[in-house]
């Protein structure tokens, strides 16, 4: 997996944390599926490697962040969509601006707004664990 870091700066746990979530998005993790019991118990008992990746970020944490993603988009829709766009997406910041008709240094900005917010709508989760 490759990780976006404009001008080789340092990403920040939340953008790390936002990467990751949309890695895990753009593989249909969060999709239910419906898998047959007779699939399961074939697959438990057959020796092959695993075709599932894994992931830094765990399901619940991803769940949350898509929920916290989903609340901005309800409450500021541009903001949400720059952020589902650049990291669930994997937009270049460049074609958002584009797309939007805006100048690449305001859409990053943007951007970055967007993660100081799911960064507070998250802190409740830190707490909790």
């Amino acid at each position: 997996m490759n990780t976006r870091k404009p001008l080789e700066r340092p990403l920040g746990d939340t953008e790390y944390m936002l990467e990751q979530w949309g890695w895990w998005r753009m593989d249909g993790m969060g999709i239910p599926r419906y898998i047959s019991p007779l699939y399961a118990l074939m697959r438990e008992h057959t020796p092959c490697e695993s075709s599932t990746k894994t992931y830094v970020i765990t399901d619940d944490l991803a769940l949350a962040v898509d929920a916290a993603v989903s609340r901005l988009t309800t409450r500021n829709e541009q903001m949400g969509f720059f952020v589902w766009l650049y990291y669930g997406a994997k937009w270049p910041a460049l074609r958002i601006a584009r797309q939007f008709n805006i100048g690449e240094a305001k859409a990053r900005e943007i951007i970055k707004a967007g993660v100081a917010w799911v960064d507070c709508a998250l802190e409740q989760v830190r707490y909790a664990a």
